[in-house]
């Protein structure tokens, strides 16, 4: 048991939920246009899954042999900076990783393609490839965009865009205009736990020579960045909701704002960093409940 706990860690559970918010829309609003498919749902957030846990053993990875999780961070303690993993493992970990996202990937391909679409199958293995990339290179490398500020460009595109637009093509073979609301909703809502995290870590990236956007922009920016991300995603919603309405389910996921709203006051008021380290859960889970409830509402209106 005692060698099952790091690895545990390492996965970093409470990241997973975020992870699938775009999964989950995607496919309620593929659901809602009659184009929904078990299967496809299921490998899409294994694929996902997978996805996100090779991104954290690999940030676990390239951070720890870097040095930028050091005594220094006030963060939780990970795998390598802890010394319960060694590199070797961590890096073996992340091999057999890549290659479970790439079974993975054959079998979501496969349920959504089957094999009469080549030029498709072609193109979203392409897209997992880059996924994997993106998920290692955030800071394994020399050239690790992580350590670039560009984390958040990244975290926009695929949490967001390429999750939420991603997983209803791979239903509907086709796209639709209004995927851009919600694309844009979770991205940007996922963007502001990568800054939460950043924003707690201002003080030993820098140190470390990361530089991410909330280092570059400094405590009290940074928190006026993370508002506007935050107020932007709940505007988006609004817009949605009032353009894309069919009955009052459509509205549920406003409740959300609730959370949402007393959590971007938190972070505006705390002084010490530490304490923002609650808020990423908070953030991560709100971000999850806003995407099912949207899409539930969907759910229902096709019922």
């Amino acid at each position: 048991m005692n060698n099952i706990k790091p690895w545990i860690s390492a996965v970093r559970l409470r990241t997973l939920p975020l992870s699938v918010s775009g999964i989950v829309v995607g496919s309620c609003i593929a659901y809602y246009n009659g184009f929904f498919k078990i299967s496809i749902f299921i490998f899409a957030i294994l694929t996902t899954l997978s996805l996100q846990v090779l991104s954290n053993l690999a940030n676990d990875y390239g951070d720890g042999i870097k040095g930028t999780d050091n005594q220094n961070r006030l963060g939780p303690e990970r795998a390598i900076q802890s010394g319960k993993i060694t590199p070797e493992q961590m890096y073996d970990a992340i091999k057999i990783n890549i290659l479970i996202v790439i079974l993975l990937t054959f079998l979501l391909i496969y349920s959504a393609f089957n094999s009469n679409q080549f030029l498709y199958s072609l193109l979203f293995f392409v897209l997992a490839l880059l996924s994997i990339y993106a998920a290692v290179k955030y800071t394994v490398g020399s050239t690790a965009y992580g350590y670039r500020a560009l984390g958040d460009i990244m975290v926009f595109l695929f949490f967001g865009l390429v999750s939420v637009m991603g997983t209803y093509f791979l239903f509907a073979r086709q796209l639709d205009h209004i995927l851009i609301f919600p694309a844009c909703i979770i991205g940007l809502l996922s963007t502001g736990v990568l800054n939460l995290n950043n924003m707690r870590d201002i003080e030993s990236d820098r140190a470390s020579n990361k530089i991410t956007i909330a280092a570059k922009l400094g405590v009290n920016k940074a928190k006026i960045y993370h508002s506007f991300l935050i107020i932007s995603a709940m505007l988006l919603s609004i817009l949605f909701a009032i353009f894309y309405y069919r009955s009052i389910s459509n509205l549920v996921f406003m409740i959300i704002f609730i959370p949402l709203t007393r959590h971007t006051i938190k972070v505006i008021n705390i002084k010490d960093p530490k304490l923002l380290d609650p808020q990423l859960k908070l953030l991560a889970l709100s971000t999850f409940a806003l995407a099912f409830l949207l899409g539930i509402g969907y759910i229902y209106n096709a019922m």
